[in-house]
């Protein structure tokens, strides 16, 4: 689907790049370039569709000449495509197509490490299409099994740690019988576990701390026969995250964080030896993190986020 150039920069980027006298396929890679930093930081929506435009634009001057840098343009109209706020799947099934499209190219023409990167943003676009039942959440997780064949902790440590963590988000949505459910969601404590092997706090503390928190929501709602025991991990795992994650430096980070802990303080007993003796401290506790939570939700315009911790609140 053409998309329609409505940015007049846009437009006028477009007429600078049609009058140069520049070859066509340095024009295709100015165009490509271009969208790229519309992408990276997009400040609104309409960035992304200034992106969708010029990738657009790059894809009809390639032609049939041009096969590599037209499928770089499918791929990056496809990421920007996922990028868009929408709760609809229009947008993502235009995407898979680019992807289908332009995926068998890279793999014969292009570098392994921009097949695997297509792979990783191809599975995110297939995970997102699961509510929808348009796609198997089996396939996503393939093609990030798929990508960490290139992107090595040794070699690739951000993206090995983001396709860890995409595996185990994807084994927590699956469903099926009790006994399945628990295959899965041990399933994703286990990826989490792996990838924190390797990910640590001095090298790479963003991502460290991404598997951190995630890891404690995995094991805050495993199901198990020490329901407790997991609690204290969860809350030894979100301590992890917090060694990172702070008020300072990444706030919302920070209140996810703190939020995640309170729920699991809310259900740990003061003295585990003692679990009669209930647990007022805690609960103290849980409520000052979800007020904080709130604030900080409430100050950067989280307002869906703020909305189910002011629930809580006034449910406690």
């Amino acid at each position: 689907m053409t998309q329609t150039i409505t940015d007049a920069a846009t437009k006028a980027a477009i007429a600078a790049i049609a009058s140069e006298s520049a070859s066509t396929k340095d024009k295709i890679e100015m165009l490509i370039e271009m969208a790229h930093g519309f992408v990276k930081k997009p400040k609104t929506a309409q960035d992304l569709w200034n992106a969708i435009a010029l990738y657009q634009e790059a894809e009809n001057l390639c032609g049939e000449d041009y096969f590599l840098l037209k499928a770089r343009a499918k791929i990056g109209r496809a990421g920007a495509l996922r990028a868009i706020p929408n709760d609809t799947e229009e947008l993502l099934l235009q995407a898979q197509i680019l992807y289908t499209e332009a995926l068998p190219v890279l793999q014969e023409f292009a570098s392994s490490e921009e097949v695997a990167e297509a792979q990783m943003n191809y599975g995110l676009v297939l995970q997102s299409l699961v509510p929808f039942n348009l796609a198997q959440i089996g396939d996503s997780i393939q093609l990030y099994q798929e990508a960490l064949r290139v992107f090595t902790w040794e070699n690739y440590p951000q993206e090995y740690a983001i396709l860890h963590n995409n595996i185990a988000i994807a084994y927590l949505s699956m469903s099926g019988g009790l006994q399945q459910q628990y295959l899965f969601e041990g399933l994703a404590v286990q990826t989490f576990e792996a990838a924190l092997k390797h990910i640590n706090i001095i090298d790479h503390p963003r991502e460290y701390a991404m598997l951190q928190n995630n890891l404690g929501n995995a094991l805050q709602y495993l199901p198990s026969s020490h329901p407790l025991d997991n609690l204290v991990r969860a809350i030894a795992a979100y301590d992890q995250a917090l060694k990172v994650r702070n008020l300072k430096d990444t706030p919302i980070e920070y209140a996810n964080t703190i939020a995640n802990k309170a729920n699991a303080l809310l259900n740990l007993p003061d003295d585990l030896s003692k679990p009669e003796t209930g647990n007022q401290q805690n609960f103290t506790q849980a409520r000052n993190y979800y007020q904080q939570a709130w604030e900080i939700f409430t100050k950067y315009g989280q307002i869906e986020q703020a909305q189910v911790v002011a629930q809580v609140l006034a449910e406690l």
